[in-house]
């Protein structure tokens, strides 16, 4: 099933230049098809196209459909993000296709990178949500000072994995299901120990994701895996 990204509906019937180039010149679809449509706030909408003109392709709204919360929570993480932009990218992808609601990017002591451009990742996003059939885009922050994010208010859990020798919990054995629960991530040379001290006195809890040693993108993917199959 192809679905077609409509931040505007209903408000606005008229496809997006871009999903409306790939509705009509990629897929061919022409006047009279039923086309599925996300506005990424929750609801999908079965359509007809009314018109096609140019890059222009407007639509009759045939009723729209109500997509229960796949989970009974807000589920976040924040990581620094990797020297190669491919595996931003790769996160981005897979993280939304398993499910969760907001993604944000720290600037940390040893991060390798320093500046993060997010367009390429938002349309990441929703080329993900509608491959995998969701109809809520999740929230995509700018890069943040890692001082500054953690200062900021959270209503739910806080947890920061990190690598350092003391005993930690299992995120598995410590997320609670229907709570809101926020999971940072570090760079590959980890948060600096400064910065553990610090998120802990903010409310931030330290937790370990298990014995292997894992890529930055890699334990973020686990850590939304985990939060997920806790709520699911």
């Amino acid at each position: 099933m192809n679905i077609f990204y409509t931040p505007d509906m209903p408000l606005e019937t008229e496809l997006p230049e871009e999903e409306a180039k790939h509705c009509i010149r990629v897929l061919r679809m022409s006047i009279g098809d039923e086309i599925t449509l996300t506005d990424g706030k929750g609801y999908f909408y079965l359509a007809e196209i009314s018109s096609i003109s140019g890059k222009h392709c407007q639509v009759n709204l045939i009723k729209s459909i109500s997509q229960e919360p796949l989970w009974p929570c807000h589920l976040h993480i924040a990581m620094a993000p990797t020297k190669n932009m491919d595996r931003n990218e790769w996160f981005a992808e897979k993280a939304t296709e398993i499910g969760f609601d907001e993604l944000s990017f720290l600037n940390c002591r040893f991060s390798e990178r320093k500046i993060l451009k997010t367009e390429r990742i938002q349309k990441i996003l929703v080329s993900a949500i509608k491959q995998s059939q969701k109809a809520r885009l999740p929230k995509l922050n700018e890069m943040m000072n890692f001082e500054q994010f953690i200062s900021q208010n959270f209503k739910g859990n806080k947890f920061i994995a990190h690598c350092y020798n003391d005993e930690k919990p299992l995120l598995k054995d410590i997320v609670e299901k229907g709570k809101d629960c926020l999971v940072m991530i570090g760079p590959e040379g980890d948060f600096s120990k400064e910065e553990v001290a610090s998120a802990i006195t903010h409310g931030f809890i330290p937790v370990s994701l298990g014995k292997s040693r894992l890529r930055t993108e890699t334990a973020a993917l686990v850590a939304c895996h985990i939060m997920n199959l806790a709520n699911q």
